[in-house]
């Protein structure tokens, strides 16, 4: 860690570990306010162009995203000759994937919950020219008021309207097909992996599944979605038209962020009693 840090904020307990450095919970000295902090061992990374270009890329793109009530927030950067340190708003009351984990099957009022924040910050991202290309549940992050809040930009690239992207970036179950096909994309992948994201919280299983990274890949490049009447039979054909419209193989007519948060949609609330749900 970098010696300026050091003299601001006292470090605690490691909260993570990646490939290229750790997480670690940390306090202002001057305040007491709790943070986390994402130390980053520049040495790692010194002979890959790539790996440090997403590195800077990250703490820029944070910075340009900060204050969102949506996304993580990013307080302060620190760098020296070995170390690149991002102190970040502190999430410690787990993530998406963990909650999936202990309630596979969520009903649609809580999908919602879900949902509609996390469209609030993708759409946040598309108006700033940042397609964050890593949507998934460990990415989705709570704080302690149970907010709900995009984390890491690693593999987040900018983009210009009407310019599209490249580079095979994302994970298995939610990375979109036009990327595993090779062809340059659009800020859209992110609604692909959303759809995917939303499809798991109603059905407890994803859209396009594999018993490996090959079978997976596979699937999602067929892109042949599907809802089984038993797993489906109390989901709202709102819901499913939505997924329809967010999972569609045909980019020009999958919804953008915008549309998804504009659209109304009646969803079941958790007593079975239909709702109308205003998602923006």
């Amino acid at each position: 860690m970098t010696e300026s840090l050091k003299r601001n904020y006292r470090v605690s307990e490691e909260l993570g570990r990646g490939r290229f450095g750790a997480v670690y919970k940390c306090y202002s000295a001057a305040t007491g306010d709790l943070f986390a902090v994402k130390s980053i061992d520049k040495r790692l990374i010194a002979d890959d162009s790539i790996d440090r270009q997403c590195l800077y890329n990250e703490a820029k793109i944070m910075h340009l995203l900060s204050p969102n009530p949506y996304v993580v927030r990013l307080f302060d950067v620190y760098e020296d000759d070995t170390h690149l340190d991002m102190v970040l708003e502190l999430c410690n009351s787990g993530d998406l994937f963990q909650r999936l984990s202990s309630q596979p099957v969520f009903p649609e009022s809580e999908a919602v919950d879900v949902m509609v924040p996390l469209m609030k910050a993708i759409a946040h991202c598309h108006r700033l020219g940042i397609a964050h290309r890593d949507i998934k549940p460990d990415n989705i992050l709570y704080n302690n008021s149970n907010e709900l809040k995009l984390a890491d930009f690693g593999s987040a690239e900018w983009f210009r309207e009407g310019q599209l992207i490249s580079g095979v970036v994302g994970t298995p179950y939610y990375v979109a097909p036009e990327v595993l096909a090779g062809r340059n994309y659009s800020e859209k992948v992110d609604i692909w992996s959303a759809g995917v994201i939303m499809y798991i919280m109603l059905a407890g299983l994803p859209p396009f599944y594999g018993e490996s990274a090959t079978e997976i890949f596979e699937a999602v490049l067929r892109a042949n979605l599907r809802f089984p009447t038993k797993i489906f039979q109390s989901v709202s054909p709102a819901a499913k038209d939505l997924l329809r419209r967010m999972l569609s193989k045909d980019v020009s007519r999958r919804f953008t962020a915008e549309q998804v948060l504009s659209k109304w949609h009646p969803w079941m609330t958790g007593n079975g009693e239909t709702r109308t749900v205003a998602l923006f």
